[in-house]
């Protein structure tokens, strides 16, 4: 139960019957009343603007609304104090007895706590990673996949219905450079000597097994052929074997996708319908565009273009679709595949790029729009890049890539876990450091092992107890034992759970998660260090079993969510540490 939207709702009934008797003017609107965690807990465990909110529609001072609206409140039987702070704001302090309720709440639901209807069966397409079939992942790649990954598994947890799917770059230049670069190594496999490679190839070792397959099928047959000749087979099997690579690696990454969406398929009848729709509704035009502001590249020439008015829908230029000589731009395709997408059901769409796209959202924003309507909504995530470090200094390239630090590379040595929470350690749009050593270490300096001795200090204490009173069960335990201030300071950190998943899953932003499990472990191994320094205040008293079922019990609270969070960014909870 995500308790401060059953306050909201408490407080719109109550404004309501404060309607009906007189009290306020009735039906007051309370569609914009928010009810959050005060800034400053010592001021109570709730507030919310509901004076502030009402006021113009009332036509009274917030404060007016604020003093009958309190005094109401406080006859609620959850609250025991209800406060009127500053010009109006509400601050309401709940009983103890419903913190405890709460706890047995989490409970009785396990890692299930926390789990939502907010999202009501609705469909989104969350599209990440998409990286050229090129080569291997690198280290950014990663970072995108783990996001990606992690926001569908939040919005899923909310109640809504989603499919993650990966848009295969198959088309344009890039795979024809791929084509030739694999055609380079083919003459390297069959003994050729080929010399330097070519700029503009792709270099690496990760092509040399897909030369080696390919001399194996076709012996010397391309080998002094021309172009025209090997271009096509030679770009089929390169994109499908760095496919095969790519799985691969988001396998190890723990990562799947609902889908693989080409954009070859779209090139012919599904941009040519894209068009024609667009066309129909006087959405393109023949012109030509102003010059691109700063430098001027060379080749550039005012040609007529077929261009979408992407000025209609809040970009700040029109945007071609065909060029002069009828070829289509990347953006062509593009939004040929954004409107797949919504002709497959898809109102909202998630797409996570890389941030050197920036300046490609406004035009994709505009596209949706054109094609989805008011309904349609399109949030693009822009995920900065990672500086990978190993004891402060940056990491030298790979020698299987040639140019950068693979995906694979990290995992292998780091592990799946690690490597996930700690992607998500930084906000999307916020640069990351990601420092072999520090990832590792084992301290609280660093989050995914403090967040994991958490869970792993839970299972250890609940098997010392199992040792010592086989048949304890702490779902049965009288949480009235849990009395002290720090123990139902806990429970509310808990408790913030539901209302957590829920704001970072609307927000599409998983980070959340991260930030919350990382500030619980600390408030856990802090409950716990004062039993290192009070041996009474530990969890497990042997001499007295009704306290130390309560306490397990809160202890298994703070297990069941983080394991609920974990779960959502990809991690496995750690059972001990080693």
């Amino acid at each position: 139960m995500n308790l401060f939207a059953a306050f909201q709702q408490k407080i719109a009934e109550t404004v309501h019957a404060l309607g009906r008797a007189g009290a306020l003017p009735a039906d007051l609107p309370t569609a914009g009343v928010v009810v959050e965690p005060p800034r400053d807990a010592s001021h109570g465990d709730l507030a919310t603007n509901a004076a502030m909110v009402l006021a113009k529609p009332a036509k009274l001072s917030p404060r007016a609304i604020a003093e009958p609206l309190a005094a109401a409140l406080k006859d609620l039987p959850e609250v025991e104090s209800a406060s009127v702070a500053g010009p109006g704001f509400i601050n309401l302090r709940l009983r103890d007895n419903y913190w405890r309720a709460r706890l047995a709440e989490i409970q009785a639901a396990g890692a299930a706590y926390g789990s939502s209807q907010i999202g009501s069966g609705e469909k989104v397409l969350v599209e990440y990673v998409s990286a050229n079939p090129t080569g291997p992942m690198h280290v950014g790649h990663c970072r995108g996949a783990v996001f990606g990954d992690a926001l569908a598994a939040l919005l899923e947890k909310a109640g809504f219905a989603v499919t993650r799917e990966y848009y295969i770059n198959d088309a344009g230049g890039q795979v024809l450079e791929l084509a030739r670069s694999a055609h380079w190594r083919y003459r390297e496999a069959l003994g050729e000597q080929p010399g330097e490679m070519p700029e503009g190839l792709y270099p690496g070792d990760y092509l040399k097994p897909v030369a080696a397959a390919l001399a194996r099928e076709f012996g010397r047959r391309y080998l002094n052929a021309p172009e025209t000749e090997w271009l096509m087979p030679f770009r089929d099997a390169a994109v499908e074997a760095m496919m095969r690579l790519i799985e691969d690696d988001l396998a190890a990454l723990g990562i799947r996708f609902d889908v693989f969406f080409s954009e070859r398929s779209l090139h012919g009848a599904r941009i040519e319908a894209a068009r024609d729709w667009l066309a129909a509704r006087d959405l393109i035009y023949t012109g030509v565009l102003e010059p691109p502001k700063g430098k001027l590249p060379e080749d550039w020439e005012p040609r007529p273009q077929t261009l979408f008015r992407a000025t209609k829908f809040g970009d700040d230029v029109d945007r071609p679709l065909q060029k002069s000589d009828g070829s289509w731009t990347y953006f062509a395709a593009d939004i040929a595949y954004h409107r797949d997408k919504l002709e497959r059901g898809f109102n909202t769409l998630v797409d996570v790029w890389g941030a050197d796209h920036g300046g490609y959202v406004k035009r994709m924003s505009a596209a949706v729009k054109a094609f989805g309507g008011v309904d349609a909504n399109l949030d693009v995530k822009l995920v900065q890049m990672v500086r990978v470090l190993r004891d402060g200094q940056p990491v030298k390239m790979s020698k299987r890539s040639g140019e950068f630090v693979t995906l694979r590379e990290v995992v292998d040595e780091v592990g799946k876990d690690v490597t996930r929470f700690i992607m998500l350690t930084r906000k999307n749009d916020a640069p990351l450091d990601f420092d072999f050593g520090k990832v590792t270490e084992q301290s609280k300096d660093n989050p995914v092992f403090y967040v994991q001795y958490a869970h792993a200090r839970v299972r250890s204490v609940m098997r010392a107890a199992r040792a010592q009173w086989p048949d304890l069960d702490p779902a049965a335990a009288d949480l009235v034992r849990l009395a002290a201030v720090e123990e139902l300071a806990l429970v509310k950190t808990l408790a913030q759970w539901p209302r957590v998943l829920e704001t970072a899953a609307l927000a599409h932003e998983p980070h959340r998660v991260a930030f919350y499990l990382t500030d619980l472990a600390a408030e856990f191994h802090g409950l716990w260090n004062r039993g290192n320094e009070d041996p009474a205040r530990r969890f497990l008293l042997a001499d007295d079993r009704a306290t130390s079922a309560a306490r397990l019990a809160l202890a298994q609270g703070v297990a069941n969510v983080i394991a609920a969070g974990l779960a959502i960014i990809g991690v496995t909870p750690a059972e001990e540490m080693r």
